[in-house]
């Protein structure tokens, strides 16, 4: 039955108001109109406003997120893979956890107008409860489309309408986020000290790869790779600032 109204709305262009100011911001952003529009209305239900379908499971938008994570992930990789030929694979992890990290992609879904349409409970007044929310709606819609139009396609709109629009690549390559300042800033602030611990080193030569563990007073926080002691530093020190949304 749910198949056949979806038809006729189609058909017949009727939607309710949501659902029409959906299928316009689909338009918008990826240049077609959605085919599945159940994907992209779950693809901007935060956790808070989830609601239990008949097999008792609360529908929001984190499953989405999960798969639009590795989606963008892959075509990131990709993009800066053949873009930079020449660059080591310290360089392009670099340079990919910049464009996807969660700050980021919670800027581009500001710019492309997806923070409007997210369905979240106004009520919460926690300071952790909506942290780059529009972020993670950004990785939901993304796993939309690639449920919705396959894996070329979705590829073709990260790369077209995302990357070449909405990112100056010179800039994300010049500008450098000192992670590991703001998160022993942070810990100043908060009176937590902060440690790193170098665990291990992988291989020799060029391709030594340094693994640093990252402790908050005596609980180990986040792990880091990276191949100098300094790049795993940051990573771990960023990784540990998007678990704990540290600006």
């Amino acid at each position: 039955m749910s198949t056949l109204v979806g038809f006729f709305q189609r058909l017949f262009n009727v939607y309710p108001e949501r659902d029409r100011m959906i299928v316009k911001a689909v338009r918008q952003i990826t240049g077609q109109r959605p085919g599945n529009l159940h994907l992209y209305r779950l693809a901007l239900v935060h956790s808070s406003m989830a609601k239990e379908n008949r097999d008792g499971y609360r529908e929001s938008n984190e499953r989405l997120e999960y798969l639009g994570d590795a989606i963008l992930g892959a075509v990131v990789a990709e993009f800066l893979f053949k873009k930079y030929p020449y660059k080591d694979e310290g360089f392009l992890t670099e340079i990919r956890s910049r464009i996807v990290s969660r700050e980021s992609l919670d800027q581009l879904a500001k710019k492309i107008g997806l923070d409007a349409l997210v369905d979240f409970d106004s009520r919460r007044k926690s300071a952790l409860s909506y942290k780059y929310i529009y972020g993670d709606a950004m990785e939901a819609f993304v796993g939309a489309v690639y449920l919705d139009r396959g894996y070329i396609a979705c590829r073709r709109f990260i790369v077209k309408k995302l990357l070449t629009n909405h990112y100056d690549m010179e800039e994300v390559v010049e500008t450098d986020t000192n992670y590991k300042s703001r998160l022993i800033e942070w810990g100043q602030r908060n009176s937590k000290k902060v440690r790193f611990e170098i665990a291990n080193e992988k291989a020799s030569g060029p391709n030594r790869q340094f693994k640093v563990h990252l402790w908050l007073d005596d609980e180990l926080a986040a792990k880091g790779l990276g191949f100098s002691k300094k790049k795993a530093e940051q990573d771990a020190a960023r990784k540990a600032c998007e678990q704990f949304s540290i600006d």
